[in-house]
């Protein structure tokens, strides 16, 4: 609910016209110093306002309006991980090109005089596929994920060291003159530590001494390690750090990820984080004397193709970001967090560097001062209330503050800002759809598999295997084929009812076929992965043929030996046969590695000739197992654009050979009969991701970025797979239009 107050004086502030003026230096080389109030560049202090931006999930067309837009929004920096497996794709080989052109990215940023936090890592969590790391890693043997063995820190080092190297190769460190002033080893370590014993207190001590021995001329630091060595800087993450205080008294205090939003499963409703909270949240950690700040995301940008973690995590990671997943400036928080900014910057030098005086004003209420040796004065005034507005008398003047606000006064005198206190219009975003055309007539292409095995079996077992370590993440897709035979004489309809089907799997996802007809899909959801099924079957005499294709969402990304979760199935009966039960769990088992389609490579452009297509111009609807191919031109306007799959049920999509990425319109449910969506959020309290819950019964996701840079005039190829069965004919294009109202 929006708090509005008329007696903060807070000047209407233009979106686009102010453009603020860092003095950045980041043409010469600067040594980056710090002490406990604040990175020193140069050897001129500053308050730095980051805004996360991940390369990956973009495009580098986008690259430099989304660098472009954080500047204009009041960020002097942009922060991204590394990210290892896309840039490792197998050991000792690297890829740098397209999505993953770090190099180009860095560059950017440069040429944008804005400064760069690079989180090395090389783990990353970040709701990526393994959390960044090469899932070939976990088949070396001896190797256990961040832990004090010698494989993991082999390849780890090996890695940094080569992305260091490559770094300094291109003098892109800020005593190189490069924009890159603070840098990140491990991610959030301190959560897990105590799981790996005495022997995680020995690696995160490694990791850090390793990072340093780079001498890559900036400081390092770790993120939620409470025992970070006296060589690294421990930052904070969360909701709220204003509380937060450095493990030693020489540090700044860094807030590495303050979350504007949070993302979103398959299955899951959105999130939402009011801008007054998010800009109350940013206020208090420097109103306490934070001095780095960054935004975890400020653009979120795109899962494409299998990258998304989780599992379940959507294509989409919005974010609910300053930025949205296409690039377009989110209001009113990204104009709310912008003012924020001035706001704050108008103050710098005394932040950090004038004296500090902390007074209470009443309960719940207090001020935090800087003055500087000339007698110039700069205050924060709070109201961590989260019912009340107050009003409070600072210096002989009164001043109202809305419940859960902050408010500036750049002079001790003039509140020219109150996190509550929004006056940024909002945005009206709209998907205009668009049929899919073509200038020489829309004709489609399908091609259909057969459930269960084609051509010959991976390898057979006795046994059910584990999905992930049978696949080792180079498909979505495993085949679990077996048959049963029924004699003519064992009434396997016991009283009338029909056997029933039992399976129970480890995640992710199943669909199952019984004599090639589909049967249904069981799944788990982002917060229970494991999922049983129970369905009545039909067989018939003779030889009875059940397959199952076992699905993955993204591969964990985070926890204690998270690399050793597993997926598939666990067991397999039928029930109700006149003999009783059959227990298939043992049975011989035969297995195939990924879909038909995916191993011939139907998503590659011009590879029509690998299968007979039947070509028609009204596809089938509702089939199972189907490859849909159909030739578009590209979308009118310059708006970004969204495929509209709100008409199919799982699969994936590409478009000119570029993986879109994983779609699935499944429906938000509620957890429980009192897990609500809400019609209107109250900013006012400590905000936790199930608070401001919207979309129950809607599509978790309807549309699926495709970057503008990916379509040519005409000619494109829109190659989709559906695993379920849905109706191609409801697939558009939707153009994203924005207003301001």
């Amino acid at each position: 609910m929006k708090r509005v107050t008329k007696s903060i004086a807070s000047p209407a502030i233009p979106v686009v016209a102010i453009v603020f003026l860092f003095s950045l230096r980041s043409i010469a080389a600067a040594n980056v110093t710090y002490d406990h109030r604040s990175l020193s560049i140069g050897g001129r202090r500053q308050l730095i306002i980051s805004a996360a931006i991940h390369y990956p999930r973009s495009v580098p067309a986008m690259w430099p309006s989304l660098v472009q837009t954080a500047k204009e929004g009041g960020c002097n920096a942009i922060e991204s991980y590394v990210f290892w497996n896309g840039h490792e794709p197998s050991p000792g080989k690297y890829y740098f090109g397209g999505r993953y052109d770090l190099v180009k990215f860095i560059k950017i940023v440069q040429q944008a005089e804005m400064h760069m936090i690079l989180r090395i890592g090389p783990f990353v969590a970040a709701e990526w596929n393994y959390g960044g790391v090469p899932v070939w890693l976990h088949y070396v043997r001896g190797t256990v994920f961040r832990a004090d063995n010698e494989p993991w820190k082999h390849y780890m080092e090996s890695f940094t060291t080569y992305i260091v190297n490559l770094l300094k190769k291109e003098k892109l460190f800020a005593p190189q003159g490069g924009p890159i002033i603070l840098s990140q080893v491990e991610n959030e370590y301190g959560y897990y530590e105590r799981d790996y014993g005495e022997g995680g207190k020995r690696y995160a001590q490694w990791a850090a001494s390793m990072a340093v021995s780079q001498n890559i001329g900036v400081p390092w630091m770790m993120c939620q390690q409470w025992d970070a060595p006296a060589t690294v800087i421990s930052t904070c993450n969360g909701f709220y750090c204003d509380q937060f205080t450095p493990n030693t008294p020489d540090k700044p205090k860094i807030w590495t990820e303050n979350w504007p939003g949070w993302f979103k499963t398959f299955g899951g409703r959105d999130p939402h984080r009011p801008a007054e909270d998010v800009a109350y949240s940013v206020a208090r950690f420097f109103q306490k004397g934070g001095s780095v700040h960054n935004y975890y995301m400020y653009h979120g940008g795109t899962n494409f193709g299998r990258t998304s973690g989780g599992p379940f995590i959507t294509t989409s990671y919005d974010y609910e970001a300053p930025i949205d997943e296409y690039g377009l400036p989110r209001l009113p928080k990204w104009g709310h967090l912008k003012n924020l900014h001035k706001a704050i910057m108008t103050s710098e030098n005394m932040l950090i560097s004038g004296e500090h005086r902390n007074f209470s004003l009443g309960p719940s209420l207090e001020a935090d001062v800087y003055t500087d040796s000339s007698g110039n004065c700069a205050a924060f005034l709070s109201n961590s209330d989260d019912k009340n507005d107050k009003t409070i008398v600072f210096q002989n003047t009164s001043y109202h503050l809305p419940a859960w606000s902050v408010s500036i006064l750049p002079d001790c005198k003039n509140a020219v800002f109150n996190t509550a206190k929004v006056t940024m219009k909002s945005s009206k975003v709209e998907m205009l759809p668009e049929d899919l055309k073509s200038a020489s007539g829309l004709k489609w292409q399908v091609f259909s598999e057969k459930p269960g095995i084609w051509g010959e079996a991976d390898f057979v077992k006795n046994e059910l295997v584990d999905h992930i370590n049978t696949t080792k993440d180079t498909t979505d897709y495993l085949w679990y084929t077996t048959s049963i035979t029924v004699s003519d004489n064992e009434g396997f309809l016991k009283n009338g009812s029909r056997p029933v089907l039992f399976i129970e799997s480890k995640g992710h996802t199943l669909h199952v076929f019984i004599n090639k007809e589909y049967l249904g899909t069981a799944t788990g959801n982002g917060t229970h992965v494991p999922f049983k099924l129970k369905k009545s079957v039909s067989l018939k005499a003779g030889e009875n043929n059940i397959d199952l294709l076992s699905m993955t969402v993204g591969l964990s990304n985070a926890g204690s030996f998270y690399e050793w979760v597993g997926a598939g199935l666990t067991s397999v009966s039928i029930k109700g046969l006149n003999n009783g039960s059959l227990n298939l769990t043992n049975s011989k088992w035969s297995y195939k590695l990924g879909v038909q389609g995916e191993h011939i490579g139907l998503f590659k452009p011009g590879n029509s000739g690998a299968v007979k297509w039947t070509v028609t111009a009204k596809p089938p609807k509702k089939q199972t197992l189907t490859w849909y191919k159909v030739i578009i031109d590209s979308p009118s306007g310059s708006e970004p654009v969204g495929l509209d799959m709100i008409g199919m049920g799982k699969g994936m999509a590409w478009l000119n050979g570029e993986e879109i990425g994983r779609y699935w319109p499944r429906i938000a449910r509620k957890n429980s009969p009192n897990d609500e969506c809400v019609k209107e959020c109250d900013y006012r309290g400590k905000f936790m991701p199930d608070k401001c819950n919207t979309g129950c019964g809607e599509p978790s996701q309807r549309w699926y970025h495709v970057p503008r840079s990916w379509f040519k005039p005409s000619g494109n190829e829109l190659v989709i797979f559906e695993e379920k069965g849905g109706n191609p004919l409801k697939i558009k294009l939707s153009r994203r239009k924005v207003s301001v109202v």
